[in-house]
């Protein structure tokens, strides 16, 4: 039998409380979106002067992040190299970078994902919430 690890709330609130510091510190509005492995939502925090479509946005990337198992500029990457059949996946829309996955020891624990700024102050914000759970 394997044994799984899951992202618990205590978790969650760590991680949203780091990544709401990393955008506070830099003056950035942004969306901080975490799901679980499934891409179920567990958090949404927009912050004072996001855009209100950043809280779409946001979870979006999260989603694509968890279930991709990997950063969501993955596929931002792939769709401007002429992948653009990455554009009609099914049930995936947060294929920009912003998303990215929280990972244990190899397991998906979910995704963080962020939108607000420019995509790689996205990903940054989301790292430094991933980062403060010490995986």
């Amino acid at each position: 039998m394997k044994h799984t690890f899951a992202l618990e709330l205590a978790d969650v609130k760590k991680a949203a409380a780091a990544a709401e510091a990393e955008a506070l510190k830099n003056n950035w509005a942004v969306t901080i979106a975490i799901v679980d492995d499934g891409g179920h939502l567990l958090w949404l925090q927009r912050l004072d002067g996001a855009p209100p479509i950043s809280a779409h946005i946001a979870p979006a990337k999260a989603h694509t992040a968890a279930l991709g198992r990997r950063e969501s500029k993955v596929y931002e990457d792939a769709i401007n190299g002429g992948r653009t059949s990455f554009l009609s996946a099914p049930d995936i829309s947060g294929l920009l970078e912003g998303g990215v996955p929280v990972l244990k020891d190899g397991q998906c624990l979910g995704a963080v994902g962020v939108s607000g700024v420019k995509s790689s102050e996205d990903a940054q914000i989301a790292r430094a919430g991933i980062a403060a759970l010490g995986f």
